[in-house]
């Protein structure tokens, strides 16, 4: 199974790729994490990123791209994969059609996952982050017994910039603009599947399960 996740900031698509990473088993490829990565290393990628990331917008093309050509040609991506963060708008969704096509393994599905957009700012703003250990927790969710303190190491806790409800806004704006025209491309290749991603994680991740099986 060759997954591409799609869907606004907040639609929980980091949380649903891992539970459909595990059922499916394919590798869970997330260019979130890989530019975090950059970031706590403070490479010269990460140094770029995280200027646009502050801001709420997308990382260039031409930081992506090539990152992500190269992961897939890695051997655990034989049987499968979930993107996940990746591809963002209509050139990088062309950039990758040209990957799958050239070495023969086509996107099985596109799943986009839909939230209301109150939702999304009650999900991002109310997020808090360990400067430590790095867990996220949620100050109505899943808040911890001090609000500065990390209940699992001790660490600092603390409000990631773009969870800011200002930057909040731009990333919605970025995506309205840039990343939501994708639904499109792969809906006019009838590789798109849509569920609502509102409810408890396990209903989700029922949900979509279904719907991917019944795409097939």
């Amino acid at each position: 199974m060759r997954l591409i996740l799609v869907g606004p900031p907040g639609a929980g698509k980091g949380t649903q790729a891992q539970f459909l990473a595990e059922h499916f088993a394919i590798p869970h490829i997330s260019t979130g994490d890989i530019f975090r990565a950059n970031l706590k290393s403070g490479t010269p990628l990460g140094v770029e990123a995280k200027g646009y990331m502050d801001r709420g917008e997308l990382v260039p093309d031409s930081v992506t791209n090539a990152m992500v050509a190269d992961r897939l040609t890695q051997a655990d991506t034989k049987n499968g994969f979930l993107l996940d963060g990746f591809p963002r708008n209509v050139v990088q969704s062309e950039v990758l059609a040209e990957i799958v096509e050239k070495a023969g393994t086509p996107i099985d599905a596109a799943l986009e996952l839909t939230v209301d957009e109150n939702e999304i700012i009650r999900r991002l703003s109310g997020r808090r982050v360990c400067r430590n250990c790095g867990r996220i927790w949620h100050i109505d969710s899943d808040p911890t017994q001090d609000a500065a303190v990390c209940d699992g190491c001790g660490g600092e806790i603390y409000q990631r910039e773009d969870d800011k409800e200002e930057v909040i806004a731009r990333r919605l704006e970025v995506y309205r603009e840039q990343t939501e025209p994708i639904i499109n491309f792969y809906r006019t290749r009838s590789l798109l599947v849509s569920i609502s991603a509102m409810g408890a994680v396990e209903e989700v991740t029922s949900r979509a399960i279904s719907a991917l099986l019944a795409h097939r």
